[in-house]
């Protein structure tokens, strides 16, 4: 399986983890509670598949990086949590950051 096709999957799934953390209420909801750790699961098995090709560092970042930035914006969408130009600018960077980071590796 491509190795970055894993990576994206895995990434789906930890911020799908992410989101049932949220709505399992302090684990006082079963059934999201129950998603949280099926998503956590197998979001660290796809990374691990994804790691067979791709550099450790480079896979972490990118794996929290874009899901911290997915995360923030679902944040501000679905839980209305307040946005404001310094999470804007915080998010961005840490985009621009994981872009840089894949950027310089493919040029060694």
């Amino acid at each position: 399986m491509n190795p970055w096709f894993m990576l994206l999957l895995a990434i789906s799934l930890e911020v799908s983890g992410t989101v049932s953390m949220k709505l399992s209420e302090g684990f006082s909801r079963l059934g999201p509670t129950l998603a949280m750790a099926v998503f956590y699961l197998l979001s660290l098995s796809c990374l691990t598949l994804a790691l067979r090709q791709i550099e450790l560092g480079m896979a972490y970042a990118i794996w929290s990086g874009m899901g911290t930035a997915l995360v923030a914006v679902i944040g501000f969408y679905w839980f209305q949590e307040q946005v404001t130009w310094g999470k804007l600018a915080s998010i961005a960077m840490i985009i621009f950051g994981v872009i840089g980071l894949h950027l310089s590796a493919n040029s060694s």
